[in-house]
């Protein structure tokens, strides 16, 4: 058993305007507990990870963790990748399976690196086979990964933006990866002068094949998070509010399911569509068809987190949240884990909380280290 510094509920400690209120449907932990999965996801607004797991009594756990601009998540079997304002964070569990934080949590992820960026507004991220973290570099318009003396070193960019400058040229948001390999990356718009994407949301964006810069899918409303499964290309049709299938082979596109609000982040498991919902930033989705539609349904913009049957469109179980935290980034899936928790950046909880490695060999030998 391992003592564990616990989380603050949502907002505690907060001005009341600051609170955030977390809800889910009646069925969010049993469907957990079916799938034997957690969640992670993000709030860059807030700055903070959000972990959701099931106690044994069957209640869902939300633990948050405080990171300054809490961007894209890339999970892996005991370990976390978090972007960040100005670093990317690895996160690892120090549990062993038998062991338990705080008498539940079968995770605890312990921040152990941070590799420095600097601001360029990293979203999304993965791990290629090289073992390279790779992240889209929004603000320089391309793809990067980590260097030793360096912000970052591009390996690939649009072949329409004609150089690499700190300009956010055509919003490069999302990126999907497999085998390995980046295969594909969203982009709002094609522009190539400083901030152009902002006049084509309504309409501009495109998913491009990273192999030969094909654009596979165009006319999109802001996209984001492309994302390979069952056979298909899928996408977040963020202002028009869908989640779309596209048939990489012939492009054929199939909107799948509507959610009422803006879409960003995107995950997979089990024929579901794990999805993160954010509210406008300003009244309404000014100039974008997502206003429209919810208005047409009768409904009201959502914050939270929604899980869609993917034979059906249905959503089957959902998160909201109501109050300060208003926007959503990325969420991925932590397979077998059933409540993780994460230790703070800082401060005496993180001082004090010290694991050690067993040693490669007995100590008592003879010989160098």
């Amino acid at each position: 058993m391992i003592d564990a510094p616990p989380a603050p509920p949502a907002g505690e400690g907060a001005p009341a305007n600051l609170t955030t209120e977390l809800t889910c449907s009646r069925g969010f932990g049993e469907w957990l507990a079916q799938h034997n999965v957690s969640l992670a996801f993000s709030s860059y607004q807030s700055g903070q990870l959000f972990l959701i797991g099931r106690f044994p009594d069957g209640t869902v756990s939300f633990h948050q963790r405080d990171f300054v601009r809490a961007m894209g998540l890339w999970a892996e079997p005991g370990r976390l990748f978090l972007a960040s304002l100005l670093q990317v964070w690895r996160l690892e569990n120090v549990l062993a399976d038998h062991e338990r934080a705080n008498q539940h949590f079968d995770h605890l992820y312990v921040p152990r690196t941070a590799r420095i960026t600097g601001d360029v507004d990293a979203h999304e991220l993965g791990v290629d086979r090289r073992g390279r973290v790779i992240f889209v570099n929004t603000k320089f318009s391309c793809l990067a990964t980590f260097s030793l003396t360096h912000s970052f070193q591009p390996v690939w960019k649009p072949k329409f933006i004609s150089r690499l400058a700190a300009e956010d040229r055509c919003h490069l948001n999302g990126m999907c990866m497999e085998g390995g390999q980046v295969r594909y990356v969203t982009a709002v718009s094609r522009t190539d002068v400083v901030d152009g994407w902002r006049e084509h949301k309504a309409g501009g964006g495109v998913v491009i094949r990273v192999e030969d810069d094909a654009v596979v899918a165009e006319g999109l409303s802001m996209p984001h998070s492309p994302r390979l499964y069952g056979g298909f290309l899928w996408v977040l049709d963020s202002g028009r509010g869908y989640l779309v299938r596209i048939d990489p082979a012939t492009g054929a596109r199939l909107d799948v399911a509507f959610c009422p609000g803006f879409l960003r982040g995107l995950a997979f498991h089990d024929g579901h569509a794990i999805v993160t919902l954010s509210l406008p930033r300003y009244l309404n989705f000014k100039g974008l068809p997502i206003d429209e539609e919810i208005a047409r349904r009768g409904g009201q913009p959502w914050c939270g987190v929604q899980i869609i049957n993917l034979a059906t469109g249905d959503i089957v179980q959902w998160i909201r949240l109501e109050g300060h935290i208003r926007e959503l980034f990325d969420v991925t899936v932590i397979p077998g884990v059933a409540c993780p928790m994460a230790a703070p950046l800082q401060g005496p909880d993180l001082s004090n909380l010290i694991t050690v490695e067993a040693p490669s060999r007995s100590l008592d030998e003879p010989g160098p280290p």
